[in-house]
């Protein structure tokens, strides 16, 4: 049966297409977990508490990035050596949901302990609370995802993750507006909309007002996840105990392992998701930092940047889904992997007092932010940018949803994790590099343009089949 509205080629088998497997409700309340998951990336890991480990935890900000780095990694490693495994157990228990109650509160508990991230304090216990929140967040992420195939027909699965990464967008919006407005800027910018004092009564002396988004990004996780293990049905349980699910996870895995060459499709795509993956979100996170260097931007600036961004990330999310229903995911993820490329070469061509690599503007020395022709289209050029980036994150799920076997689908979102946080550091590590032998931001950021090119290539050869799965 040729699903309606997409490219017949490019559907999944189907075993016949009779209404969708759970509630609106029930897939709304899915939605809402990724409404949960992203104030922990904004606050915790990408605009807040960032520059106060480096800046004011450490003893210097070279320790500090130091420190943060060996955090990532020690994080990273971590979801790379178990998140297969836990997903092989999970698909050999059944159910998703108990997984996800101790994965979510392992990460409020990492959460809640940074509100004990006291300045001249050892580091070690932050960063254990750090690894702790990191690993419980990527687990819980594995489990939620690998429920979508569950509760969504394959009809609707891509516009559901497109859905789901817009909303997860807006919230992390909404989340830096709110703490940067009521806890970070009072004091510090003048502004008929800001109060004079942090709410709450806590004190920037102390660090409250850093250490509170810690707690605000665990409490913020439980209470909007109870929707999904509320409302979300789950697999039924397959009467294993926990040590034989261990067992029968373990033999699950070791099996899919031996079975590489049944599951070529789907090792295709991982290592081209991996590749086009890395650089993109190496584009993601040091664009700020080249627009910072060029424009000489402070932490206001780069709170309105990361803004903006994310606020195009979630439409392009939005649109994404829908052109994810019409189109399939592998079309959808094709023509936006090609936006990011676009829109980040024209990303590299601005400069202070420069547009398109030759163009000369000029510039006042004084001339305040935003209020450039280069800044303008700088911000122009990354709204789009992050419009495309949108439909790759909500993509690049669903592709993995629709070509993994249904029987193994948390074993093979657990191998998602594996590929994605096994090469994180590639890119970084690239970028660094040549940036240091050359001396060029840009020549070091080009280094991305080779990855996603490479991954895109290797996406075309992806078919946008369901694989079948193996006996183990």
């Amino acid at each position: 049966m040729v699903v309606e509205g997409a490219v017949p080629e490019m559907q999944p088998p189907h075993d016949g297409y009779e209404g969708e497997p759970a509630s609106n409700v029930a897939q709304g309340a899915w939605v809402l977990y990724e409404w949960a998951n992203q104030t922990y990336f904004s606050l915790i890991t990408i605009f807040l508490f960032p520059p106060f480990f480096t800046q004011v935890l450490a003893a210097n900000p070279i320790e500090g990035q130091a420190y943060w780095g060996y955090v990532q990694a020690t994080a990273g490693i971590t979801i790379a050596l178990f998140s297969p495994l836990l997903g092989a157990m999970a698909d050999a228990a059944g159910p998703r949901k108990p997984w996800i109650v101790f994965t979510t509160l392992l990460c409020a508990a990492g959460c809640f302990s940074l509100w004990f991230a006291v300045p001249g304090q050892p580091l070690l216990p932050v960063a254990v609370a750090l690894v702790v929140a990191a690993v419980g967040m990527e687990f819980t992420i594995i489990f939620a995802n690998a429920m979508l195939p569950t509760i969504a027909s394959d009809r609707r699965i891509g516009l559901l993750s497109g859905i789901g990464i817009g909303v997860g967008q807006l919230a992390a919006i909404v989340a830096l507006v709110l703490v940067l407005l009521l806890l970070q800027l009072p004091g510090e910018v003048s502004a008929s909309f800001i109060p004079d004092e942090p709410l709450f009564g806590l004190s920037k002396e102390a660090y409250e007002t850093d250490r509170i988004v810690g707690p605000i990004s665990g409490l913020w996780f439980v209470v909007f996840m109870l929707p999904l293990l509320l409302l979300v049905p789950d697999q039924k349980a397959k009467g294993l105990g926990r040590r034989e699910a261990a067992r029968q996870g373990l033999i699950r895995l070791v099996a899919t392992i031996r079975a590489a060459g049944h599951f070529r499709n789907i090792a295709i795509y991982l290592v081209s998701r991996m590749l086009f993956y890395d650089g993109m979100t190496a584009i993601f996170v040091f664009g700020g930092i080249l627009a910072a260097s060029l424009f000489g931007w402070g932490a206001m600036e780069m709170a309105v940047y990361g803004i903006w961004v994310t606020l195009f990330a979630a439409f392009g999310a939005f649109v994404g889904g829908w052109a994810d229903l019409k189109l399939g995911s592998k079309r959808t993820l094709v023509w936006s992997l090609v936006g990011v490329l676009a829109t980040f070469i024209v990303l590299l061509s601005f400069d202070r007092d420069m547009i398109f690599y030759v163009i000369e503007v000029p510039v006042a020395e004084d001339a305040a932010a935003f209020t450039t022709v280069p800044q303008q289209l700088f911000l122009l050029t990354v709204g789009l940018f992050g419009m495309t980036v949108g439909p790759v994150i909500a993509s690049s799920r669903t592709m993995m949803a629709r070509i993994s076997p249904k029987e193994m689908m948390t074993e093979f979102f657990g191998l998602f994790a594996l590929v994605g946080k096994a090469t994180a550091w590639i890119a970084p590590l690239l970028i660094g590099i040549v940036t240091e032998v050359t001396q060029n931001q840009r020549f070091g950021l080009m280094i991305t343009v080779p990855l996603i090119l490479i991954g895109l290539i290797g996406l075309l050869f992806v078919k946008e089949e369901r694989a079948s799965a193996v006996v183990h």
